[in-house]
């Protein structure tokens, strides 16, 4: 039997506050219904791949990060931060508390790459390189950049910010957030030449334009195209007719091979090479080539192999082949697609049917594709969804006040932030960018993140005369 109601008041606890979770918290605010809402953030900071996986040379993009900061300005969304889903609160304690659960957590980790000598020292996913650069407080202080020569495997977004944070020299990015270890850690950097591999031709690549272009202004950094690597079959020609983009790209990537090669003076410079799938990662005990197969275009667009090998001498791979979802307790998973399984963002248990109350929005749901355009309409999805199971009036979480669940986090010694913390941590970095002429220096520790943003609250709790 269900738990009798207390309150009308739909009680909904968002798990993780990167733009899909913001948006679906929005969405549901301004829904014709009466809605507690809870942002639940693992990090001490809102945002999510926002702030901890854009490039920090790439300001226009990080603009969004004002759209969501006027969301949860507003104050009806109650952001609860440095909180783990499965350590600090379970599925139990959501259910206990809250009639629906979306989980936004979002993909974060990279996809396999299954070839050999994948796993050997040198060679190093993508995702926790930009983890790196971006300042997140989860990862080392340190990276290993002692390679002069660098592979990196993929051809889209992800892997040309990882090519160009590699090549571009560090006073170029001193006018960005990157935090001080960061700074350090580039200033060392060794690279002379970044080689980027995409399986496919010019017309797959999946380069934004402006992202692209971007690369080809780097200072004392050049591009180097190879027109042995340009074929187009009649499935690129369909792909470049049907979407502006892809002519873009294209055309920017011809032009490059127009280069005189005698004008290019650089001291560092970044390899397009296409029609080169990823073989092998040479090397015994660690990192000293990459083996790549050379590819055809089959006609429609897809490449087969050709049976005929390259050796490239790098001493570090990286690997930009795609991010994948992680499992979350007490949650279904499919470990094929790296998802929540789902319809319409219901989550679908191992029976085939939907979990009552239990919702997925973004990465986490669909697979990390599309842009923040597609973010929006996803959440718009499953809140619909969501709305039509609890049309009928019905409650179920047999804890109906707001703030027992900051009186059991507080119990158990959680250190949770909130939206007040985020503003004075925001405060605490824009201060210190200030001082070194720029918007933003990024605090890095989790622990000092944490202090920051409960300064306030830890203040009021000290006994008197303290």
């Amino acid at each position: 039997m269900s738990p009798v109601p207390s309150t009308s008041q739909l009680r909904v606890a968002v798990v993780g506050a990167g733009p899909a979770g913001i948006y679906a918290a929005d969405i549901l605010s301004k829904a014709d219904v009466d809605a507690s809402i809870d942002l639940f953030e693992r990090l001490p900071a809102p945002y999510g791949l926002v702030r901890y996986g854009v490039a920090p040379d790439h300001p226009r993009i990080k603009g969004i990060i004002l759209a969501l900061y006027k969301v949860l300005q507003r104050g009806d969304i109650r952001l609860l931060g440095n909180v783990d889903y499965g350590t600090d609160l379970t599925a139990a304690d959501l259910r206990e508390h809250y009639d629906a659960v979306i989980f936004s957590t979002g993909a974060i980790r990279d996809a396999d790459l299954n070839i050999p000598g994948v796993d050997l020292p040198g060679s190093y996913g993508a995702a926790d390189f930009v983890s790196w650069y971006d300042g997140h407080p989860d990862v080392s202080r340190t990276w290993p950049l002692e390679a002069t020569e660098v592979a990196v495997l993929g051809a889209g977004n992800v892997a040309l910010d990882v090519a160009r944070i590699l090549a571009k020299h560090p006073e170029d990015l001193m006018v960005t957030e990157i935090p001080e270890n960061v700074e350090e850690g580039l200033r060392a950097n060794p690279v002379t030449d970044v080689h980027l591999f995409g399986r496919r031709g010019p017309a797959q690549a999946k380069f934004t334009p402006l992202e692209l272009r971007e690369l080809g202004q780097v200072p004392d950094v050049d591009v180097v195209v190879y027109p042995e690597d340009f074929d187009f079959d009649e499935g690129s020609e369909q792909a470049i007719r049907a979407s502006n983009q892809t002519k873009q790209v294209v055309k920017t990537l011809t032009d490059w091979t127009l280069r005189d090669p005698a004008e290019m003076t650089a001291s560092r410079r970044v390899h397009l090479h296409f029609l080169h799938s990823p073989a092998e990662v040479l090397g015994t005990d660690r990192v000293t080539g990459l083996r790549t197969e050379r590819t055809e275009l089959a006609g429609d667009g897809s490449v087969r192999g050709t049976g005929r090998f390259e050796d490239f001498e790098v001493q570090a791979v990286y690997r930009a082949v795609g991010y994948f979802g992680s499992p979350l307790p007490g949650v279904p998973y499919d470990a094929v697609a790296g998802v929540i399984p789902n319809d319409g963002g219901r989550i679908i248990g191992d029976d085939g049917r939907a979990v009552p109350g239990m919702y997925a929005t973004g990465w986490i749901k669909r697979g990390p594709i599309g842009l923040i355009g597609s973010t929006k309409s996803d959440a718009a999805e499953t809140i619909r969804n969501l709305l039509e199971e609890f049309a009928d009036g019905r409650r179920t979480a047999s804890e109906r006040d707001p703030d027992a669940i900051l009186r059991k986090l507080e119990a158990d010694g959680v250190p949770f932030t909130t939206w007040h913390g985020w503003e004075l941590l925001d405060t605490y970095e824009r201060a210190l960018g200030e001082q070194a002429g720029r918007d933003r220096v990024k605090v890095v520790s989790r622990e000092e993140m944490t202090q920051i943003s409960r300064a306030d609250r830890e203040h009021a709790e000290q006994p008197s005369g303290s």
